[in-house]
């Protein structure tokens, strides 16, 4: 067994028998038949699972490698944005080097869109796309991990239980990304662990010291100027999943923990997935490689370029006058930047999903689209101290 095969995406001479193990996966199938036939997968399910098993079968004959893969899934995933979105748009395509591999860090909302908006960018500007690093709290179900790992992903072990165990984990985490990087591949992983359901994006500096685990008889410097780090912001004007997130953050604050129910994730998923999310934005920021001397310093830059390339909507501004917060600078003029019909569109949009929301929890639902107006506030007013 090879020192990453634990962790690793699948390679193109496992593509083919993964793939033929997929398409005979009853869970996979049973789930595929409900989400395309749900009327017809409830009366006939011995018959539609094995039909769309047939089909897919068809879709991917001769297809034996990742990319080949990945072209198949393309045109899926277009049509997955073209639905669910009203424009999707980029900045900082040109700061990429199409021969040099990075290491894209991320702010995180989505389990799924934010890395595929970020492979979608990439690919239709000809750059290769990233391995992405995935927690193992996803793929509770094997066919999950099998999709996954078929189309880049690495597998983060959160799920380790004591201090030994999580040291070696982090550690084989921290060389495999060098050796990827080494190899000309390019990661995505996000900022913190898990998503910010709260709407605050800040840079862990754990991660940043896992980064640097596996060298660290190397100079801290050197080893962060090797992986070419490019911060992304990713701007969604709504979540698909901010009434899921509000119900969290509620139950948190009123009982101190919150326990996902069976199938939340997958929920999350197909939420994130389908569900309609506006106008999104993606950021690529300028690489970093300019001898940071900590963790704490390279976490803040980070935040710099993501908080400073943050695209702010009407929903976050309206958050933000709904709660009624004493944020002058934050919201003053703010409407003047928006089109008119635009703003009542979106305004009537804020209304309805706002209703949509238990009373209870819409402090914790407005918070997730204040807070971004909030964190550029404090970027800038940091900004104007230190000037």
């Amino acid at each position: 067994m090879g020192e990453f095969d634990a962790i690793r995406p699948y390679s193109d001479e496992e593509v083919a028998p993964v793939l033929s193990r997929l398409l005979h996966d009853r869970d996979l199938l049973a789930m595929l038949a409900r989400y395309r036939f749900p009327v017809l997968s409830r009366w006939l399910p011995a018959l539609v699972g094995p039909l769309i098993g047939l089909k897919l079968r068809q879709e991917v004959r001769g297809v034996n490698t990742v990319d080949a893969l990945q072209l198949k899934v393309y045109p899926y995933l277009d049509a997955v944005i073209e639905r669910s979105t009203l424009t999707v748009t980029y900045s900082g395509l040109d700061n990429l080097s199409k021969t040099q591999p990075h290491l894209f860090l991320a702010n995180h909302r989505d389990i799924v869109m934010d890395p595929a908006f970020v492979n979608y960018a990439l690919y239709h500007a000809g750059h290769p796309t990233p391995r992405i690093a995935i927690g193992d709290n996803l793929l509770q179900r094997p066919f999950v991990g099998d999709l996954m790992r078929l189309n880049k992903s690495f597998i983060v072990h959160r799920s380790v239980a004591g201090r030994r165990e999580k040291l070696g984990v982090y550690q084989t985490l921290s060389a495999y990304i060098h050796h990827s990087i080494a190899r000309g591949h390019s990661i995505w992983i996000a900022q913190a662990e898990g998503r910010a359901k709260d709407g605050l994006d800040e840079t862990d500096t754990a991660i940043i010291k896992m980064l640097c685990m596996s060298r660290k008889a190397e100079p801290f410097n050197e080893v962060i100027d090797s992986l070419n780090i490019v911060p992304v912001s990713i701007s969604y004007e709504w979540d698909p999943c901010d009434l899921l997130k509000a119900g969290e953050l509620e139950q948190r604050a009123r009982t101190g923990s919150y326990t996902k129910q069976p199938g939340e994730d997958d929920r999350s998923i197909a939420m994130g997935l389908m569900g309609y999310k506006g106008r999104v934005h993606v950021a690529f920021g300028q690489p970093m490689v300019s001898g940071y001397t900590d963790a704490r310093s390279v976490a803040d830059e980070a935040d710099r370029q993501i908080l400073s390339q943050y695209r702010l909507y009407a929903s976050n501004y309206l958050a933000m006058e709904r709660m009624g917060q004493p944020q002058a600078k934050a919201v003053e003029g703010w409407r003047q930047h928006f089109d008119a019909e635009v703003l009542r569109e979106e305004q009537a949009r804020f209304e309805q999903r706002l209703a949509a929301c238990p009373e209870a929890q819409r402090p914790y639902w407005l918070m997730q689209y204040a807070n971004p107006v909030i964190s550029r506030q404090r970027f800038l007013d940091l900004g104007a101290d230190q000037a």
